[in-house]
């Protein structure tokens, strides 16, 4: 199931709280692309966690609809909605969390260092026209990273 980033942004502020870690919008940016990369791999059928573009800003990839939804709080924590509820399925929440917690190691930015080291970000920079890291990009990089290649 494919669902909105904002969804998906929503869901990872309440995690990462519910584990007694916060997020920032930058961090958020950073674990929307980490997720987006492990349905894209990982996921049934291969279909991306969310339907929105990821570009690739000066810090690394960015959703722009979750950028400017969060923007108000700048480099500080995000807070969780009160209300929280989620369509997301268990099956899918099991996958972002698993996502979360292995990022949960790096710094905001380390996070940033390994999104610069990557391909997907890299060609994205590069496209004067167009700065968008696509799924295509996206699936070929983790998988030849995960088949031992580069």
């Amino acid at each position: 199931m494919t669902y909105s980033a904002l969804e998906v942004a929503r869901y990872i502020i309440h995690h990462e709280a519910q584990q007694g870690r916060t997020v920032s919008n930058l961090r958020l940016q950073k674990l929307l692309y980490f997720v987006q990369a492990k349905f894209v791999v990982d996921g049934h059928d291969a279909s991306p966690c969310f339907y929105e573009k990821m570009e690739a800003w000066g810090f690394g990839p960015v959703v722009r609809e979750v950028y400017y939804e969060y923007r108000y709080y700048g480099g500080a924590m995000i807070p969780p909605d009160r209300n929280f509820s989620t369509s997301i399925t268990p099956q899918d929440q099991s996958m972002i969390d698993e996502m979360l917690d292995g990022c949960a190691q790096f710094s905001t930015s380390a996070l940033v260092d390994i999104t610069h080291s990557q391909t997907p970000w890299q060609e994205a920079r590069r496209n004067p026209y167009n700065k968008e890291i696509t799924l295509n990009s996206v699936y070929h990089y983790f998988r030849g990273t995960r088949n031992g290649e580069s």
